[in-house]
């Protein structure tokens, strides 16, 4: 019995101590996540909740939920924007109902690589985005990686535009994929990503496209083994907080949040060039073959209609313009 009492009373003590912690923070924010825990946004925002708690020496704390435990993206940027929920980690392609701006961020070939999509997110433009979402009641802090998507197939290395022809890709249900797949002269089928592998499988379709760890995670690897990097879309992500909960801190801690936030995004950027890498190392130990030296040129050009249909108005077609020119 002696050794059941003193198990007791240390788990009493720790109970304590963990309420006495609780205590200290003056502000606690819930922040929501789709991924798992240990995914790069996750971790990304866990450092952010360090840093911000660090230098505000407890006041306050960011309480990181991953894997949809407030809900799904859509669900929970709504929260975000009533002040339900404090903070959300989530893509652009989620938010494009919700801040149109959004919408041209999700056209194939609009980033040149990463480093051009770090740029323009982190200069000026990414700047005005930020308040195009300060009109719809969140306040955008850091601008995260989501990867990049590229073509994977089961029939040959595709290294040209004209090795595309006929080929039959999976695409999500968007109208801009699809319209991509017919400029690019392939033909799209849009379908849940859950059948993907037996459809290629089978032959229902001879491919789809994805980035590195989902090629690699979704097994697709083992019925496709030709993937050719040409990064046709990145759609960057964002680590936004209500404004409710923002009005409510002074602006030393605000600032204390959006540097932690800033910060996050680079550890972030970082973590997903590892799990992207280690990855690839995985597909290719298993017999994908990864071709990179391709000629962007005319797969870009083939955008032209494309384009045309989605980039409307003229200050679309200039923040397209200033986006394709950022060096």
């Amino acid at each position: 019995m002696k050794f059941v009492t003193t198990t007791l009373a240390g788990l009493l003590a720790s109970a304590a101590l963990a309420t006495v912690a609780a205590a200290e923070c003056e502000t606690t924010l819930r922040s929501s996540d789709t991924h798992p825990d240990g995914y790069p946004t996750v971790e990304g925002v866990k450092a952010m909740a360090e840093e911000v708690k660090e230098k505000t020496e407890g006041r306050i704390c960011i309480e990181v939920f991953p894997s949809s435990q407030l809900g799904e993206e859509k669900d929970t940027i709504e929260q975000t924007q009533f002040g339900v929920i404090d903070m959300v980690r989530a893509s652009f392609g989620t938010f494009n109902d919700i801040v149109p701006e959004t919408q041209l961020f999700s056209l194939p070939y609009l980033f040149r690589n990463q480093e051009h999509m770090y740029k323009v997110m982190d200069g000026p433009i990414g700047d005005e985005l930020a308040e195009a979402f300060a009109e719809h009641d969140l306040v955008a802090l850091a601008y995260y990686d989501g990867g990049s998507r590229s073509f994977y197939n089961s029939q040959k290395p595709v290294e040209t535009l004209e090795d595309l022809a006929g080929l039959k890709f999976r695409v999500m249900e968007n109208d801009v994929f699809v319209d991509m797949m017919d400029a690019l002269g392939a033909n799209a089928t849009p379908m849940p990503y859950g059948e993907v592998y037996s459809a290629i499988q089978t032959g229902v379709i001879d491919g789809a496209e994805n980035n590195f760890p989902s090629y690699d995670s979704a097994g697709h690897n083992e019925v496709a083994k030709y993937f050719t990097l040409d990064q046709h879309l990145m759609v960057p992500e964002v680590v936004a907080v209500s404004t409710t909960a923002w009005d409510n801190l002074p602006p030393e801690d605000q600032e204390i949040m959006r540097e932690a936030a800033q910060n996050s995004a680079v550890l972030e950027r970082k973590l997903w060039a590892e799990q992207e890498a280690a990855s690839e190392a995985k597909v290719v130990e298993a017999g994908a073959e990864i071709v990179k030296e391709i000629d962007k040129t005319p797969f870009i050009d083939a955008m032209a209609p494309v384009y045309e249909k989605y980039v409307t108005t003229p200050e679309a077609q200039d923040l397209v313009k200033r986006i394709q020119e950022t060096e």
